[in-house]
């Protein structure tokens, strides 16, 4: 058996110790509605630096794509909308899709799936949603046809709307009046092993019941558990409470242990008057909190937290326009301990005290982006915790070689 020398075993058991520079199941999403984004290849260079190792694109914009070769970072590329009936209506057209927006980049650049439009089964047109299924497969079978390209899934976003209950969580279940359109696209999923994507976003379940409560559970600040009866399991934040109301609801629609992707959630730092809750204290507490309490996780899910920059040129009220995690300069907008330790700008996930701006003028209503509940809350790990770990084990190695002394530098098993 080959020996390992002691410094070369310490270095090893030091890594283990070591906070890892990015997480693989940790994605931004990167919308392009702006007039002043930085260039694609700077955009590149700064997630390098971060803790995000995927991507998601609401496109195919090659500039952004050629940009990410080499770097590591996975993209989930975006089919519009607009582009959903030409798939559907003619397989040349996939054919056509993935020749010029896949092949040309792979391998160099990572790419692991394409989503087929955005919340179009909510978006009030029943002619697209019934083309859906159909791009998805022409498409599938287009990307399946090319050897480079046979690992990248496909599949669909969704949003929250999709769920008739919501509340509590293991009562989750899709609106009737979608059966026949989602039953076969959750079909597909399975037959392919795509993942089931969706967008909750606690900010809105917070704007639709404006109780401090309300708003300490969706930042996950402390306070005591909720029970599901259903289940019998503590809810402490309104996050893994969306999440486990769609498992629920895949569960009753015959899909039970259908993985789910979060495709977009966040938190905006500014809104209008009325706009209750979007500060920079909240989106701070939500976005830094959610990275810690993922990192706590056994099973982590993978989450894309909207979004990489500020979109300007989108319309509606001021907070779609503000959520992005950095300013076009490519500083961050708030500290939320997003950048690794060593690019220059540190941060902590801490939990800070929830603030806010304004009473809503919603009410809450079942379905329509989180569950109506009176939920609680845990204290959940920061980075205080993780660099307390690291700095600790440290320690720990150093007083054990320094206990056992000469012994230990001999070659050992």
């Amino acid at each position: 058996m080959s020996k390992t020398p002691l410094f070369l075993l310490f270095f090893t058991l030091l890594h283990g110790f070591s906070p890892s520079s990015s997480e693989p199941y940790l994605g931004v999403n990167y919308g392009e509605l702006a007039d002043n984004l930085p260039p694609p290849a700077s955009t590149a260079h700064l997630l390098q630096s971060t803790v995000f190792s995927n991507l998601r694109l609401y496109n195919a914009d090659p500039a952004v794509i050629s940009a990410f070769s080499g770097t590591g970072i996975s993209l989930l590329l975006g089919v519009s909308n607009s582009d959903i009936p030409s798939l559907a209506g003619d397989p040349s057209a996939a054919a056509a899709w993935v020749s010029t927006n896949l092949l040309p980049f792979l391998p160099s650049t990572s790419i692991s799936a394409v989503s087929v439009g955005n919340e179009v089964l909510n978006s009030g047109d029943s002619s697209l949603s019934s083309l859906l299924l159909p791009a998805m497969q022409n498409l599938h079978a287009a990307i399946a046809a090319a050897p480079s390209a046979a690992s990248v899934k496909v599949s669909t976003v969704h949003s929250m709307a999709v769920l008739s209950q919501s509340d509590p969580p293991s009562a989750g279940a899709f609106h009737s009046d979608l059966a026949a359109t989602l039953q076969p696209i959750l079909q597909f999923l399975r037959d392919n092993n795509s993942p089931f994507m969706i967008n909750p976003y606690p900010y809105f379940a917070y704007r639709s019941d404006p109780r401090p409560e309300t708003l300490t559970f969706c930042l996950f600040q402390p306070g005591p558990a909720r029970y599901d009866p259903g289940s019998g399991i503590p809810y402490t934040n309104m996050f893994d409470a969306q999440v486990d109301a769609i498992r629920a609801a895949l569960r009753a629609a015959g899909f039970a242990g259908q993985e789910v992707v979060v495709a977009e959630t966040g938190w905006p730092y500014k809104g209008d008057d009325n706009e209750v809750g979007a500060s920079v204290e909240n989106a701070r507490a939500y976005n830094g909190n959610l990275v810690a309490h993922l990192r706590a996780m056994t099973e982590p899910v993978a989450t894309y937290i909207f979004a990489m920059y500020d979109e300007d040129l989108k319309p509606g009220p001021t907070s779609e326009r503000s959520f992005g995690l950095f300013r076009p300069d490519l500083t961050p907008t708030y500290d939320a301990g997003l950048l690794n330790s060593g690019s220059g700008l540190g941060g902590s996930s801490s939990p800070v005290a929830p603030g806010e701006t304004s009473k809503p003028e919603e009410v809450c209503v079942t379905g329509t982006g989180g569950t109506c509940s009176r939920p609680a809350v845990e204290y959940l790990p920061s980075a205080a915790v993780e660099r307390f770990v690291y700095i600790f084990g440290i320690s720990l190695l150093f007083g054990f070689a320094s206990v056992f002394g000469v012994e230990l530098m001999v070659m050992i098993a």
